[in-house]
Protein backbone atom coordinates (compact mmCIF):
# COMPACT_ATOMS: atom_id res chain seq x y z
CA UNK A 1 0.00 0.00 0.00
CA UNK A 2 2.73 2.69 0.99
CA UNK A 3 4.86 1.74 -2.66
CA UNK A 4 1.57 2.50 -4.58
CA UNK A 5 0.93 5.54 -2.96
CA UNK A 6 4.62 7.14 -3.02
CA UNK A 7 4.23 5.83 -6.49
CA UNK A 8 0.56 7.77 -7.05
CA UNK A 9 2.56 10.90 -5.58
CA UNK A 10 5.17 10.87 -8.02
CA UNK A 11 3.39 10.53 -10.73
CA UNK A 12 1.39 13.41 -9.58
CA UNK A 13 4.77 15.35 -9.05
CA UNK A 14 6.55 14.65 -12.27
CA UNK A 15 3.12 14.74 -14.44
CA UNK A 16 3.49 16.44 -18.16
CA UNK A 17 2.70 19.85 -18.63
CA UNK A 18 -0.68 20.99 -19.36
CA UNK A 19 -0.29 22.66 -22.84
CA UNK A 20 -3.89 23.41 -24.11
CA UNK A 21 -5.40 26.44 -24.03
CA UNK A 22 -8.92 24.87 -22.15
CA UNK A 23 -10.25 24.80 -18.74
CA UNK A 24 -8.06 21.98 -17.58
CA UNK A 25 -5.10 23.98 -17.72
CA UNK A 26 -6.59 26.64 -15.19
CA UNK A 27 -6.70 26.95 -11.61
CA UNK A 28 -7.97 29.69 -9.15
CA UNK A 29 -5.71 32.04 -7.69
CA UNK A 30 -7.23 33.68 -3.53
CA UNK A 31 -6.72 37.23 -3.36
CA UNK A 32 -6.68 38.63 0.01
CA UNK A 33 -7.39 34.99 1.83
CA UNK A 34 -10.49 34.57 -0.62
CA UNK A 35 -13.60 34.42 -1.38
CA UNK A 36 -12.10 36.59 -4.00
CA UNK A 37 -10.03 34.65 -6.92
CA UNK A 38 -9.07 35.24 -9.98
CA UNK A 39 -7.96 32.75 -12.94
CA UNK A 40 -4.84 31.76 -14.25
CA UNK A 41 -3.78 29.44 -17.00
CA UNK A 42 -0.66 26.93 -16.14
CA UNK A 43 1.61 24.40 -17.38
CA UNK A 44 1.69 22.78 -13.74
CA UNK A 45 -0.29 22.68 -10.74
CA UNK A 46 0.46 26.14 -8.52
CA UNK A 47 -0.73 24.18 -5.15
CA UNK A 48 1.28 20.41 -6.32
CA UNK A 49 4.88 19.68 -4.72
CA UNK A 50 7.20 19.65 -8.00
CA UNK A 51 10.92 19.55 -7.80
CA UNK A 52 11.86 19.33 -11.46
CA UNK A 53 10.61 23.39 -12.02
CA UNK A 54 13.29 25.78 -11.85
CA UNK A 55 11.95 28.11 -14.15
CA UNK A 56 8.56 30.04 -13.89
CA UNK A 57 7.54 32.11 -16.77
CA UNK A 58 4.37 34.89 -16.20
CA UNK A 59 3.13 36.49 -19.27
CA UNK A 60 0.92 39.09 -18.65
CA UNK A 61 -2.00 39.90 -21.49
CA UNK A 62 -3.17 42.88 -23.93
CA UNK A 63 -5.92 45.05 -23.33
CA UNK A 64 -7.95 42.42 -25.37
CA UNK A 65 -7.64 39.98 -22.31
CA UNK A 66 -7.00 36.97 -23.78
CA UNK A 67 -5.57 35.18 -21.43
CA UNK A 68 -5.99 31.86 -23.64
CA UNK A 69 -4.23 33.18 -26.38
CA UNK A 70 -1.15 34.19 -24.44
CA UNK A 71 -0.75 31.10 -22.51
CA UNK A 72 -0.64 29.66 -26.13
CA UNK A 73 2.17 32.03 -27.04
CA UNK A 74 4.04 30.92 -24.14
CA UNK A 75 3.98 27.84 -24.25
CA UNK A 76 4.86 27.76 -28.10
CA UNK A 77 8.36 29.62 -26.68
CA UNK A 78 8.81 27.33 -23.77
CA UNK A 79 8.68 24.64 -26.65
CA UNK A 80 11.03 26.28 -28.58
CA UNK A 81 13.41 26.79 -25.68
CA UNK A 82 13.07 23.35 -24.64
CA UNK A 83 11.96 24.75 -21.39
CA UNK A 84 8.40 22.79 -21.05
CA UNK A 85 9.87 20.24 -18.56
CA UNK A 86 11.50 22.37 -15.93
CA UNK A 87 9.49 26.12 -16.29
CA UNK A 88 5.66 26.58 -14.82
CA UNK A 89 4.07 28.59 -17.30
CA UNK A 90 1.30 31.21 -15.67
CA UNK A 91 -0.80 33.03 -18.00
CA UNK A 92 -3.67 35.51 -15.34
CA UNK A 93 -6.59 36.68 -17.32
CA UNK A 94 -7.53 40.09 -15.73
CA UNK A 95 -11.79 39.95 -16.88
CA UNK A 96 -13.82 42.77 -17.06
CA UNK A 97 -17.50 42.78 -17.88
CA UNK A 98 -18.67 46.18 -17.58
CA UNK A 99 -18.22 47.69 -20.74
CA UNK A 100 -19.40 47.27 -24.48
CA UNK A 101 -16.31 46.27 -25.36
CA UNK A 102 -15.77 43.72 -22.08
CA UNK A 103 -18.22 40.65 -21.64
CA UNK A 104 -16.19 38.23 -20.20
CA UNK A 105 -18.06 35.76 -18.14
CA UNK A 106 -17.22 36.33 -14.65
CA UNK A 107 -17.58 33.04 -12.27
CA UNK A 108 -18.66 33.49 -8.85
CA UNK A 109 -16.30 35.91 -6.29
CA UNK A 110 -14.11 35.72 -9.57
CA UNK A 111 -12.51 39.81 -9.55
CA UNK A 112 -13.73 41.99 -12.51
CA UNK A 113 -12.18 44.74 -13.43
CA UNK A 114 -12.71 48.43 -15.50
CA UNK A 115 -13.07 47.95 -18.81
CA UNK A 116 -11.89 51.78 -19.43
CA UNK A 117 -8.72 53.59 -19.26
CA UNK A 118 -5.07 51.94 -17.24
CA UNK A 119 -7.30 50.41 -14.21
CA UNK A 120 -5.98 47.27 -14.52
CA UNK A 121 -2.47 47.58 -16.63
CA UNK A 122 -1.71 50.55 -13.83
CA UNK A 123 -2.49 48.75 -10.28
CA UNK A 124 -5.98 50.35 -9.97
CA UNK A 125 -8.63 48.81 -7.60
CA UNK A 126 -11.06 46.29 -8.74
CA UNK A 127 -14.45 47.21 -10.02
CA UNK A 128 -16.32 44.59 -7.54
CA UNK A 129 -13.51 44.40 -4.89
CA UNK A 130 -12.63 48.12 -4.11
CA UNK A 131 -10.33 47.09 -1.67
CA UNK A 132 -8.22 44.74 -4.55
CA UNK A 133 -6.03 46.12 -6.96
CA UNK A 134 -4.66 44.48 -10.05
CA UNK A 135 -0.78 44.67 -8.60
CA UNK A 136 -2.25 41.98 -5.69
CA UNK A 137 -3.01 39.63 -8.36
CA UNK A 138 0.21 39.19 -9.29
CA UNK A 139 1.94 39.46 -5.94
CA UNK A 140 -0.71 36.55 -5.22
CA UNK A 141 1.12 34.64 -7.89
CA UNK A 142 4.84 35.43 -7.05
CA UNK A 143 3.81 34.30 -3.52
CA UNK A 144 2.14 30.90 -4.81
CA UNK A 145 5.31 30.57 -7.09
CA UNK A 146 8.47 31.06 -4.59
CA UNK A 147 6.62 28.12 -2.00
CA UNK A 148 9.52 25.89 -1.02
CA UNK A 149 6.69 23.24 -0.15
CA UNK A 150 5.81 23.47 -3.85
CA UNK A 151 8.15 24.45 -5.96
CA UNK A 152 11.41 23.59 -3.72
CA UNK A 153 13.95 24.06 -6.96
CA UNK A 154 12.57 26.87 -7.83
CA UNK A 155 15.70 29.22 -9.29
CA UNK A 156 14.23 32.57 -10.74
CA UNK A 157 11.21 33.74 -11.99
CA UNK A 158 10.60 35.84 -15.06
CA UNK A 159 7.20 38.29 -14.95
CA UNK A 160 6.57 39.51 -19.00
CA UNK A 161 4.02 41.11 -20.79
CA UNK A 162 3.62 42.65 -24.19
CA UNK A 163 1.46 46.08 -25.27
CA UNK A 164 -0.93 46.78 -22.40
CA UNK A 165 0.36 43.93 -20.57
CA UNK A 166 3.90 45.41 -20.72
CA UNK A 167 2.66 48.47 -19.58
CA UNK A 168 1.64 46.20 -16.27
CA UNK A 169 5.30 45.00 -15.84
CA UNK A 170 6.92 48.25 -16.36
CA UNK A 171 4.80 49.67 -13.62
CA UNK A 172 4.08 46.58 -11.59
CA UNK A 173 8.37 46.09 -11.47
CA UNK A 174 8.72 50.04 -9.88
CA UNK A 175 6.10 49.40 -7.17
CA UNK A 176 5.39 46.19 -6.19
CA UNK A 177 6.54 45.26 -2.35
CA UNK A 178 7.15 41.33 -2.65
CA UNK A 179 10.31 41.72 -4.89
CA UNK A 180 13.09 41.62 -2.17
CA UNK A 181 10.89 39.14 0.24
CA UNK A 182 9.98 36.55 -1.85
CA UNK A 183 13.20 34.41 -1.77
CA UNK A 184 13.55 34.04 -4.92
CA UNK A 185 15.18 36.03 -7.92
CA UNK A 186 12.52 38.07 -10.58
CA UNK A 187 13.49 39.37 -13.64
CA UNK A 188 10.68 41.80 -15.78
CA UNK A 189 10.41 41.40 -19.58
CA UNK A 190 8.99 44.90 -20.64
CA UNK A 191 7.50 44.01 -24.71
CA UNK A 192 6.01 46.64 -26.77
CA UNK A 193 4.08 48.69 -24.41
CA UNK A 194 2.57 52.34 -25.47
CA UNK A 195 3.47 53.88 -22.16
CA UNK A 196 5.60 54.06 -19.38
CA UNK A 197 5.55 55.93 -15.78
CA UNK A 198 8.31 58.51 -16.27
CA UNK A 199 10.15 58.81 -12.49
CA UNK A 200 10.54 62.80 -13.30
CA UNK A 201 9.08 65.57 -15.84
CA UNK A 202 11.99 65.21 -17.96
CA UNK A 203 11.06 63.72 -21.40
CA UNK A 204 13.05 63.15 -24.52
CA UNK A 205 13.00 65.68 -27.06
CA UNK A 206 12.83 64.86 -31.12
CA UNK A 207 14.21 62.18 -32.00
CA UNK A 208 16.89 63.88 -34.54
CA UNK A 209 17.91 65.67 -30.85
CA UNK A 210 17.71 63.10 -28.57
CA UNK A 211 18.37 64.78 -25.57
CA UNK A 212 15.93 64.84 -22.13
CA UNK A 213 14.52 67.89 -20.91
CA UNK A 214 11.51 69.54 -19.45
CA UNK A 215 8.22 69.00 -21.79
CA UNK A 216 7.95 72.06 -23.78
CA UNK A 217 3.97 71.57 -23.96
CA UNK A 218 2.94 71.26 -20.77
CA UNK A 219 0.77 74.02 -20.42
CA UNK A 220 -1.70 72.68 -23.20
CA UNK A 221 -0.78 68.89 -22.34
CA UNK A 222 -1.55 68.95 -18.33
CA UNK A 223 -1.97 65.42 -17.75
CA UNK A 224 1.28 64.36 -19.59
CA UNK A 225 3.27 63.52 -16.02
CA UNK A 226 0.46 62.09 -13.94
CA UNK A 227 0.23 58.65 -13.29
CA UNK A 228 0.30 56.12 -15.15
CA UNK A 229 2.15 58.47 -17.59
CA UNK A 230 4.30 59.95 -14.42
CA UNK A 231 4.21 59.80 -10.82
CA UNK A 232 1.65 62.48 -9.74
CA UNK A 233 -1.41 61.64 -8.38
CA UNK A 234 -1.08 57.81 -8.18
CA UNK A 235 -3.71 56.16 -6.82
CA UNK A 236 -3.99 52.27 -6.01
CA UNK A 237 -1.39 50.04 -5.18
CA UNK A 238 1.17 52.56 -6.24
CA UNK A 239 -0.23 55.33 -3.81
CA UNK A 240 1.75 53.10 -1.22
CA UNK A 241 4.81 54.25 -1.98
CA UNK A 242 6.22 57.57 -2.09
CA UNK A 243 7.90 58.90 -5.52
CA UNK A 244 11.88 58.23 -4.27
CA UNK A 245 10.71 54.86 -3.28
CA UNK A 246 9.28 54.14 -6.68
CA UNK A 247 12.36 55.59 -8.13
CA UNK A 248 14.72 53.39 -6.51
CA UNK A 249 12.48 50.36 -7.00
CA UNK A 250 12.88 50.90 -10.63
CA UNK A 251 16.53 51.55 -10.79
CA UNK A 252 16.96 48.41 -8.88
CA UNK A 253 15.15 45.86 -10.23
CA UNK A 254 16.79 43.96 -13.81
CA UNK A 255 14.50 44.73 -16.85
CA UNK A 256 14.67 43.95 -20.29
CA UNK A 257 12.51 46.22 -22.73
CA UNK A 258 12.14 43.58 -25.54
CA UNK A 259 11.32 45.99 -28.54
CA UNK A 260 10.10 45.36 -31.88
CA UNK A 261 12.63 46.62 -34.90
CA UNK A 262 8.85 47.43 -36.86
CA UNK A 263 6.61 48.11 -34.31
CA UNK A 264 6.76 51.83 -35.70
CA UNK A 265 3.20 52.18 -36.74
CA UNK A 266 -0.02 53.12 -34.55
CA UNK A 267 -1.29 49.95 -34.61
CA UNK A 268 -2.96 47.26 -32.30
CA UNK A 269 -3.98 50.14 -29.77
CA UNK A 270 -1.14 52.64 -30.02
CA UNK A 271 -1.77 55.39 -27.01
CA UNK A 272 -1.66 58.75 -29.45
CA UNK A 273 -3.27 61.21 -26.87
CA UNK A 274 -0.74 63.44 -25.65
CA UNK A 275 0.90 62.40 -22.73
CA UNK A 276 1.63 58.88 -24.75
CA UNK A 277 2.97 61.15 -27.30
CA UNK A 278 5.49 62.95 -25.16
CA UNK A 279 7.39 59.99 -24.97
CA UNK A 280 7.87 59.50 -28.23
CA UNK A 281 5.96 59.07 -31.70
CA UNK A 282 6.11 55.39 -32.07
CA UNK A 283 6.36 52.59 -29.53
CA UNK A 284 10.09 51.60 -30.71
CA UNK A 285 11.07 55.15 -29.87
CA UNK A 286 9.46 55.10 -26.52
CA UNK A 287 10.92 52.12 -25.61
CA UNK A 288 14.39 53.06 -25.93
CA UNK A 289 14.14 56.79 -24.85
CA UNK A 290 13.03 54.92 -21.49
CA UNK A 291 15.20 52.89 -20.65
CA UNK A 292 18.05 55.10 -22.09
CA UNK A 293 17.02 57.54 -19.65
CA UNK A 294 16.30 55.59 -16.19
CA UNK A 295 20.21 53.84 -17.13
CA UNK A 296 21.61 57.80 -17.69
CA UNK A 297 20.08 59.47 -15.05
CA UNK A 298 19.11 57.16 -12.26
CA UNK A 299 21.49 54.38 -12.35
CA UNK A 300 19.98 51.56 -13.89
CA UNK A 301 21.27 48.48 -15.41
CA UNK A 302 18.28 47.41 -17.91
CA UNK A 303 18.76 46.25 -21.30
CA UNK A 304 17.18 47.19 -24.34
CA UNK A 305 16.77 44.50 -27.09
CA UNK A 306 15.35 45.10 -30.37
CA UNK A 307 13.62 42.02 -31.63
CA UNK A 308 14.56 42.22 -35.95
CA UNK A 309 11.47 41.91 -38.41
CA UNK A 310 8.81 41.69 -35.33
CA UNK A 311 6.10 44.62 -34.88
CA UNK A 312 3.62 44.86 -32.92
CA UNK A 313 2.78 40.77 -32.22
CA UNK A 314 3.07 38.99 -29.15
CA UNK A 315 3.81 35.75 -30.88
CA UNK A 316 6.74 37.16 -32.92
CA UNK A 317 8.02 38.65 -30.34
CA UNK A 318 7.94 35.55 -27.43
CA UNK A 319 9.17 33.13 -30.04
CA UNK A 320 12.19 35.46 -31.72
CA UNK A 321 15.62 33.62 -30.69
CA UNK A 322 17.25 36.80 -29.28
CA UNK A 323 13.48 36.59 -26.88
CA UNK A 324 14.44 32.73 -25.30
CA UNK A 325 16.86 33.16 -23.54
CA UNK A 326 15.67 36.33 -21.76
CA UNK A 327 12.42 34.79 -21.28
CA UNK A 328 13.95 31.45 -20.04
CA UNK A 329 17.92 32.41 -18.41
CA UNK A 330 20.15 29.61 -17.86
CA UNK A 331 20.30 28.77 -14.13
Amino acid sequence: MRLAFLFLVSAVAFAAPCITATPGCTEWVALAGGPSRSLVYRTYSLDVRNERITRALIVVHGQGRDADNYFRTSLAAAFLAGALDDTVVVAPRFASNDGPGCRDSLAQDEVGWSCSGDTWRSGGVAANYPKLTSYDFADAILRKLARKATFPNLKVIVLAGHSAGGQFVTRYEMANQVHESLGVPVAYVVSNPSSYAYPDPARPGPETAPEFRGFSDARNCTTYDRWPYGLQDRTGYSAQLTADQLKKQLAARPVTYLLGEIDILPLGGFDNSCPAMAQGSTRLARGLAFAGYVNHKYGAHHHAVVVPLCGHNARCMFTAEPALPILFPNL
